[in-house]
């Protein structure tokens, strides 16, 4: 039988702090977090509440999550952060990332001083939280670019248009192609090509609102989604955009041919059935630009 001072060192010597709460949020006892990579000495904190040690509002997070353990008496995992600007008393200078934990919180089957109490094991996951950021911002980003890809842009097309139904806001789509770069591919080569991809790229990252979403469709051919902008303004946006982005493509020629941009423009209509009806009239408006000559925006007709 292991003794009541072998468990005491046991639990002192658990990698992840384990920490006793009340329901009030008093911090009855600490074991643990002896990982001092992650972890720094916590025995200060018995016999302080939560809200001495943070803001309202995580002091309000913390007791909801102690209150639902309680309630359920069955075991809860949350992930939650907590910078420099949550924790009472630390300088400004502190750590501008924040720490994220996973937390694991039980009811435990006994009161002290008359209340009852959990066990909360915080665990420090910053690193796989980051790496998880990481592949998540890898599975939405086009190599190339650095824009979004075709994946996200299907993600964000249909999260606005649920906005659009639901709440009528309205979400204008242009799509455009970069006319001339066959040429430039022909003669210069695929890495003078991929020169003007990234030179675009670039002007998508300059000209357009930070509400915008743009993607690299495939190939040549973007996509930007201009969420809460009506069709007007979007024509508008677009005639802006195709002389920015030609200013910005005027040093790639051939031949005295310059890149430039073809544009098509469309809105959700009442009458969708998802975003790519109106996908589609952007991508109709794109080859009536094209077939007019280059060079300029097309609007999708409004036939709802």
């Amino acid at each position: 039988m292991i003794s009541m001072e072998q468990m005491a060192l046991v639990l002192n010597a658990l990698p992840d702090p384990a920490f006793i709460l009340s329901r009030s949020g008093k911090y009855v006892a600490i074991f643990g977090g002896r990982d001092e990579r992650y972890y720094h000495d916590g025995s200060g904190l018995v016999g302080l509440y939560v809200a001495d040690v943070v803001t309202d509002e995580k002091t309000r997070w913390f007791i909801e999550q102690i209150e639902s353990a309680l309630q359920s008496r069955t075991l809860l995992i949350q992930e939650y952060e907590l910078s420099s600007k949550d924790v009472k008393g630390l300088a400004d200078d502190g750590p501008e990332k924040p720490i994220w934990f996973e937390g694991r919180i039980q009811a435990l089957d006994f009161l002290v001083d008359g209340e009852e109490v959990v066990l909360w094991v915080a665990s420090n996951i910053t690193q796989r939280h980051d790496s998880e950021i990481k592949l998540r911002e890898l599975s939405d980003t086009d190599q190339l670019t650095g824009l979004f890809n075709r994946r996200k842009l299907e993600y964000e097309l249909a999260l606005h248009y649920a906005s659009f139904k639901r709440h009528s806001l309205p979400m204008s789509i242009f799509i455009f192609d970069l006319d001339h770069l066959k040429k430039i591919n022909d003669v210069q080569g695929h890495n003078a090509g991929d020169d003007v991809i990234l030179a675009i790229a670039d002007t998508c990252r300059v000209a357009l609102r930070k509400t915008d979403i743009a993607c690299r469709f495939g190939g040549d051919e973007f996509v930007v989604v201009l969420p809460n902008t009506g069709m007007q303004d979007a024509l508008q946006f677009a005639q802006g955009f195709r002389e920015c982005a030609n200013q910005a493509l005027s040093c790639f020629a051939i031949d005295g041919v310059s890149v430039t941009v073809s544009i098509g423009v469309s809105v959700t209509l009442s009458a969708d059935s998802s975003y790519e009806d109106a996908l589609k009239r952007a991508d109709e408006a794109l080859y009536e630009a094209k077939r007019q000559g280059r060079n300029q925006v097309c609007a999708a007709l409004l036939v709802s």
